[in-house]
């Protein structure tokens, strides 16, 4: 059975200060058009459970639409590690880790309608390690993979200088650690710097 490990979009929903929050409305009703109901949405594309794309923090780097979706698709690790600020490669080294995807739960709880005033991260040496041993997608349940007040986006830049996509604001809170099959697909948005996506997990034999 897959799991939904999505965070919903609500016009309730926590997003960055300063970003366009999220907003859904019925531009259209059946009522008024005699036939359907047509909604429209606006909001930053950098909210609830979604994915960076280079570009968002590089000039230079890939778009949204460029990223290839082979890798969004495929064996993952479900770790957790609570009560760190700081996530080093010893940690890491702790567990055994399958598959090209890892996804770090941090937290009992999910508040989707309060954006935190800190977050865990890992150090460098603990993105080169997961480099080293073959992953190409990192996923968290917390909004950033740097500081809150970061402005250098340190983190941001080492996972892609170590060729690894981060997914960010994952639904943790009822699923435990294991082994599980993954796919987290972004839209497939023309020169974005990031994008929503659908998040499903299943367990696996391990």
């Amino acid at each position: 059975m897959w799991i939904d490990i999505t965070q919903k979009l609500s016009n309730e929903i926590a997003h960055w200060p300063g970003d366009e929050p999220f907003n859904f409305e019925l531009s259209a009703t059946k009522s008024e058009t005699g036939s359907v109901n047509i909604g429209s949405i606006s909001t930053s594309t950098h909210i609830g459970t979604h994915m960076d794309a280079p570009f968002h923090f590089d000039d230079e780097g890939i778009t949204i639409d460029q990223i290839d979706v082979n890798r969004l698709i495929g064996e993952a690790t479900l770790i957790e590690v609570f009560e760190e600020n700081l996530i080093s490669r010893e940690i890491l080294e702790q567990f055994d880790i399958k598959g090209t995807i890892i996804m770090i739960k941090t937290k009992h709880e999910a508040k989707l309608n309060i954006f935190p005033e800190n977050v865990p991260v890992l150090t460098e040496d603990a993105i080169a390690y997961l480099s080293s041993i073959g992953i190409k997608v990192f996923g968290i349940d917390v909004p950033s993979v740097d500081d809150i007040d970061s402005k250098t986006l340190d983190n941001h830049h080492a996972f892609n200088k170590y060729d690894i996509i981060n997914i960010e604001n994952l639904l943790l809170e009822e699923v435990s650690a294991g082994y599980y099959h993954f796919i987290g697909l972004p839209l497939n948005l023309m020169g974005a710097d990031g994008s929503p996506i659908r998040a499903v997990i299943e367990k696996r034999g391990e």
